[in-house]
């Protein structure tokens, strides 16, 4: 049976996404019919039983669990997943054309340790996801609700911080990158004040980590920087013990 945490009624959170219907290319539409019904699950039936929550069913092992939040057109997330065979990845979207082009890139790499998920993460992550049950949680690009009166909707608030450093695994990591400088502060200053989370940068470089190798670099940051923005990323490992007072464990 699978662990599920007490669910109740979730709290009513600000969404940080506008679900824009688009349609689907002739390719997508193929890969969507053929491998949606395999390999995506809708949130929706996840959060109300429908459909249970449980990684081993899906990909029929027990595997170190990655997600990521908002995983686009799923470029970063292909390529991520087949570099890390020995790991399993939930990628959470609501953009179908984007799920579709995941799909699409599924088949053209033969990934078996890949899942897609068509909904609101955070819904996800307070209803279905056990504490410390994640490896690792990814937030790549963000939308930065660059107007002053729509920053309520960006993603990263402490909410989320708190939310996602419960359910990751002592010693699991988040790792964020965006290319808006004041977005950047705002998740560096709303991690580090998460009494669960340590900057892996700890005071060097500002606290920004420096832009791993490994992690692809795709048409959207090629864009990015062509105009100008340069790209911070974020590391924070979970503490393995909570802090007491002003001092970790």
């Amino acid at each position: 049976m699978t662990t599920r945490p007490p669910t109740g009624a979730p709290p009513a959170h600000i969404t940080s996404f506008v679900h824009h219907r688009a349609r689907l290319t002739e390719g997508q539409q193929r890969a969507w019919d053929r491998y949606w019904p395999v390999l995506g699950r809708d949130v929706a039936d996840i959060v109300d039983g429908t459909v249970a929550y449980d990684p081993p069913a899906w990909f029929g092992r027990v595997a170190p669990l990655v997600l990521e939040i908002g995983s686009g057109m799923g470029e970063s997330t292909a390529a991520l997943a087949a570099a890390a065979p020995e790991c399993d990845h939930l990628a959470v979207e609501v953009f179908e054309p984007g799920l579709a082009q995941l799909l699409m890139r599924v088949e053209e790499l033969g990934l078996t340790n890949l899942a897609v998920l068509r909904g609101d993460a955070v819904d996800l992550l307070r209803v279905c996801v056990p504490e410390g049950s994640l490896a690792a949680v990814r937030i790549y690009f963000p939308d930065p609700w660059p107007k002053r009166k729509h920053r309520k909707r960006r993603l990263v608030q402490p909410g989320v911080a708190a939310l996602v450093a419960s359910r990751l695994a002592p010693g699991g990591t988040l790792h964020l990158a965006t290319d808006w400088y004041d977005y950047a502060v705002q998740m560096r200053t709303v991690c580090d004040g998460e009494h669960l989370l340590e900057n892996t940068a700890g005071g060097r470089s500002g606290g920004w980590t420096p832009r791993p190798e490994w992690r692809p670099v795709t048409k959207f940051e090629q864009r990015a920087r062509i105009e100008g923005r340069d790209v911070h990323d974020l590391v924070y490992r979970r503490r393995c013990a909570e802090r007491t007072g002003d001092h970790a464990s």
